[in-house]
């Protein structure tokens, strides 16, 4: 996963949230089902193609206490697990450069 990588999630999986926080994600074209614990629910509301997964762990951080270490590497196997079962994807973007290297001397 590239650092400018911005995960997505698939606009056609539905987001159910219940009363404790956990969620179920639904996907209409499979039928199946994908269970979300509240961290879950936290980094799936932020797969919109504009946060990076470094960008989900700051906002992690912010929101909750007592955040481990290794929570950028368990976001990053999150939203791949998501990947494989088709209700994410990745969308890298291109770094943005300096108009001025573009410029003839």
């Amino acid at each position: 996963m590239a650092e400018n990588d911005r995960p997505i999630a698939n606009p056609s999986v539905v987001l159910r949230e219940e009363s404790d926080e956990w969620a179920i994600l639904f996907d209409p074209d499979t039928g199946k089902s994908f269970g979300l614990n509240p961290i879950s629910v936290f980094a799936w509301k932020r797969l919109d193609g504009r946060h990076t997964i470094r960008d989900i762990v700051v906002d992690l951080c912010h929101d909750y206490e007592n955040v481990p270490e290794e929570a950028e590497a368990h976001i990053q196997e999150f939203v791949q697990c998501l990947v494989e079962r088709g209700l994410a994807r990745h969308e890298a973007q291109e770094p943005e450069h300096d108009h001025a290297d573009n410029e003839d001397p």
